[in-house]
């Protein structure tokens, strides 16, 4: 017998993780930006160095996988998380106020503090995809990702205008005391979240009780089970088409108003209007998915896995429509733009439903150092992938010497990436053939007994 699936109502409590993870996510990268660069009139250099840290912290990610898989259940390593990004996130509030005095201990501090929120999104991300990829059964993968997304996306909104308004006016007290308050808020919903969600270990069956006296299951260290994982040629391919995807989503994304203003020459409400239409398109490309990957219209509207690939290739030619519209005024940039979120958007979710398909075909005791690897490839393109961007743009205005052959050569290579992203993906839809790497005998463990 199969171990018991979670319903939605689990798949909820997961969401309202999530949307914990982004709460406390949005404040140090957005808020704590804003008074950084506005009210301390420091270098934009140092948020975007401190961000940028963060995400090459999450390169942990597989470690704190396989330490999911190790102990045979998710939620210990998601409550740890929030409490280690609770605590990360008043550090780097107390690191912003220590800056008026001391900017050079408050710097380090600040360091300090987006070194503990890489962590606590590691290890409470990774295990919370690992516990959804054990446990969401495959018709409801694709519905499943959109629900917890859409829900990590309106933590984003809600926490940005509740902590907009409760600093507002600004001042260090203040600050340090919303800081404190959500980490608080956010640990004692995630504890309640939490309570009874793994009644068993995800892999043990019901119906075949522990026997007293039976052998455990061969512990294996780190770097063997990175090896087994990556000896996949599913799971190397996987992470080449995260990384490859992602990297020319983030590049794009953080363009794409610089663009809109220089060569459009639309306000900066016109452009933020124009980033709503962006997301607005994702919005409704995950809900296409999710409804092509439910069980009742699945297999009418093509498979998740053709989502997938077409996501990535409509992608490109959205981004091509950006190589026109930097070269001609007249090209529909809104429409572009929202054909652009469609995309984005499908291929994303699309993605997330693979993601946790993949890592259970890798067989049990292996999921959380496979979305490690993927949650690291993931950071890792986001990281590069705002620097990346910005940098080529400003290579080729120093090239070209004006904007709109510059963002038109930018936007081209964006393009080729998520072509090749959309190439790489397709090999995914053909079985590999995995080689027999070293794994412990899952038969004799059932018999015996033993994770945003």
């Amino acid at each position: 017998m199969s171990t018991p699936r979670f319903g939605w109502f689990e798949i909820v409590r997961l969401g309202l993780i999530q949307a914990c993870l982004g709460a406390v996510v949005v404040v140090t990268t957005s808020t704590l930006n804003r008074i950084m660069v506005v009210e301390l009139a420091l270098p934009a250099l140092l948020p975007g160095l401190l961000v940028a840290w963060h995400y090459a912290v999450q390169l942990v990610r597989p470690r704190m996988g396989f330490g999911a898989d190790q102990g045979r259940r998710c939620t210990p390593w998601m409550m740890g998380g929030m409490l280690v990004l609770g605590l990360g996130g008043v550090l780097a509030a107390a690191a912003v106020v220590w800056m008026q005095t001391e900017r050079l201990h408050g710097a380090v501090l600040a360091w300090l503090a987006f070194s503990l929120i890489g962590l606590g999104v590691s290890a409470c991300g990774t295990s919370l995809l690992t516990l959804m990829a054990k446990q969401v059964p495959d018709d409801r993968r694709a519905p499943a990702a959109t629900l917890v997304w859409m829900m990590m996306i309106v933590g984003f909104v809600i926490t940005a205008g509740v902590v907009g308004k409760l600093i507002d006016p600004y001042s260090p007290q203040v600050l340090l005391k919303v800081s404190a308050g959500l980490s608080v808020v956010t640990a004692l919903i995630t504890a309640v979240c939490l309570w009874g969600l793994e009644k068993h270990p995800a892999r043990h069956t019901p119906a075949e009780p522990l026997e007293t006296g039976a052998a455990p299951m061969p512990r294996t260290r780190f770097k063997q089970a990175l090896r087994e994982v990556w000896s996949d040629p599913k799971a190397r391919t996987f992470t080449v088409f995260v990384f490859m995807s992602m990297l020319a989503y983030n590049a794009q994304d953080l363009i794409l108003e610089p663009f809109a203003g220089a060569v459009h020459g639309l306000t900066p409400g016109q452009t933020t209007q124009l980033s709503g239409w962006h997301h607005l398109g994702v919005l409704v490309g995950m809900l296409t998915v999710a409804a092509a990957g439910s069980r009742w219209v699945r297999g009418r509207w093509g498979s998740v896995q053709a989502w997938m690939v077409g996501g990535c290739l409509a992608s490109a030619l959205a981004t091509v429509g950006l190589c026109s519209a930097a070269l001609s005024s007249h090209w529909p940039l809104h429409a572009n733009v929202v054909l652009l979120g469609l995309a984005n958007g499908a291929f994303s979710i699309a993605a997330i439903a693979t993601m946790m398909r993949l890592a259970g075909e890798g067989g049990a005791g292996r999921e959380g150092t496979r979305m490690g690897l993927w949650g690291a490839a993931q950071a890792l393109a986001f990281g590069l992938g705002g620097l990346l961007g910005t940098a080529a743009s400003d290579v080729a205005h120093l090239l070209l010497g004006e904007h709109r052959s510059a963002y038109a050569a930018v936007f081209g290579l964006q393009a080729i990436m998520f072509a090749l992203s959309a190439a790489v993906a397709s090999r995914l839809r053909h079985p590999a053939t995995r080689p027999q790497a070293p794994r412990y005998d899952s038969s004799s463990f059932l018999k015996g007994g033993s994770t945003s």
